[in-house]
């Protein structure tokens, strides 16, 4: 299990964001643009993106993308099957770092999981 605890990581990583956001307003909400842009729905479902930038989160081992994407899968209505399939894939693609990484966001995954609560 992780030693992470992802909702307050992601909660200190939008607080830190506050400085980026103020001092360089142009790229921040360009990102932002870009992040919106590239997540609607489309051909492509936002909960399939979702799981596709949590696959990359996993795999570029950035723990602030395995709980942002984990949180808005949830949002999503995903579920805990597919989230699993998709871990599947990323071991596989990634081997032996992502195997840890999806290991940190099956803990994500219930930190955020409702019926958890």
């Amino acid at each position: 299990m992780s030693s992470f605890d992802h909702p307050t990581l992601i909660q200190n990583i939008g607080k830190s964001m506050a400085t980026l956001r103020k001092s360089q307003t142009e790229a921040m909400q360009g990102f932002g643009q870009l992040a919106k842009a590239a997540m609607a729905t489309g051909a492509i479902s936002e909960k399939h993106k979702e799981l596709m930038a949590l696959a990359i989160g996993i795999t570029q081992h950035c723990s602030g993308c395995i709980g942002f994407h984990v949180k808005a899968l949830h949002r999503l209505a995903c579920t805990r099957k597919e989230f699993e399939e998709m871990l599947a894939v990323c071991v596989y693609m990634g081997g032996g770092p992502a195997l840890m990484y999806a290991s940190e966001a099956i803990a994500a995954w219930d930190a955020f999981d409702p019926s958890q609560a």
